[in-house]
């Protein structure tokens, strides 16, 4: 266990070299109005080592801030637009035939950069989508009998639109767990959108962005986060709650159990002591509050949670549980 004088001098490291934030923020904000929640969990993807599938509208800005990102840090980027006749050689690469040569070589694919953005990742079908698999995972790709490392950090940061189900494919569960978090964006608020208005009508938007922060300092950063304090009462409390959604009986909340087809995997609970810990760091702390899991709880486990058909027929949401299963779980 860590003594308070650690975690004092933790303290003060972490919100000594967590500066980079302001800029980060700062350099953001140039192009992106508002929108800070969706930011602000795509850094904590970046951070926790995460990957992020975004879901809302169209025109919420959800690529304009991954690409933003991705410029101010300065790592490299690939854009990938998932279509219906998309092949899984479109994303990893293949192996060409090279006449000079007289050989086969490896032609790699967009899925090596720092960043790559998934965009509207449900137009694609299965094959394509599990393509992402093995890069996501296990931070590789296997192009014929060779395995490629992919350079860190390595995010993939997707998109889906919710509202046009023709023609696109719902992600399977095995997908979906490989996203750390699935993040809902919903309309900028008027104030906001009046300065989305001038600054498009101005032409602002052009704005070039600057790289502010090196990928080294968010390969350091990410070391920094691992080392953040939690708790054993926090460690149980994120055990707790994940359990709930599997047992909710053990848990006084009989009523849930018709409504859950299946509660989160145990990569639910790695993920939310992660991104709790990535969350103490973007609030320059360093160590974990009972707020922060409950502040990134829903981003966590609402695409690892299965509804069943009652849940449906009740218009009750993965949302709801988790709010039920929150307020019944003693917070330490």
């Amino acid at each position: 266990m860590q003594t308070s004088v650690d975690i004092e001098a933790l303290n003060k490291q972490i919100y000594q070299d967590s500066a980079f934030l302001e800029e980060l923020d700062l350099e953001t904000s140039k192009v992106i109005v508002g929108q800070k929640y969706m930011l602000q969990r795509l850094l904590l993807g970046l951070l926790a080592n995460g990957h992020v599938l975004l879901e809302g509208l169209p025109g919420l800005a959800k690529t304009l801030a991954i690409k933003t990102l991705s410029s101010s840090v300065g790592g490299s980027f690939s854009r990938i637009q998932f279509t219906p006749d998309l092949l899984p050689a479109d994303i990893i690469g293949t192996m060409i035939f090279n006449l000079s040569q007289n050989e086969f070589t490896v032609r790699k694919g967009p899925i090596f950069a720092n960043f790559v953005l998934a965009d509207e990742i449900n137009r694609a079908p299965a094959k394509v989508q599990s393509a992402l698999l093995e890069s996501m995972q296990e931070k590789q790709v296997t192009i014929g009998k060779e395995t490629f490392k992919l350079q860190a950090p390595f995010l993939v940061l997707a998109t889906q639109n919710p509202i046009e189900q023709e023609g696109t494919y719902p992600l399977p569960e095995a997908q979906t767990d490989r996203f750390m978090l699935k993040v809902k964006i919903d309309y900028p608020t008027m104030d906001d959108e009046r300065q989305i208005i001038r600054k498009s009508i101005s032409g602002e938007t052009g704005q070039k962005i600057n790289p502010v922060v090196t990928t080294d300092t968010i390969m350091n950063a990410r070391e920094l986060v691992r080392k953040v304090y939690m708790d054993e009462k926090i460690e149980q409390y994120i055990l707790d709650i994940v359990f709930a959604t599997r047992n909710p009986k053990d848990n006084n909340l009989e009523k849930l159990a018709p409504l859950i087809t299946y509660g989160g995997s145990p990569r639910a609970s790695i993920n939310l002591a992660m991104a709790s810990k990535a969350y103490a760091f973007l609030n320059r702390r360093g160590y974990v509050i009972p707020e922060d899991v409950r502040s990134i709880c829903q981003d966590v486990l609402r695409h690892r949670i299965g509804i069943s058909y009652e849940a449906e027929a009740e218009n009750i949401t993965q949302e709801d549980i988790i709010n039920e299963v929150l307020n019944q779980i003693e917070v330490p």
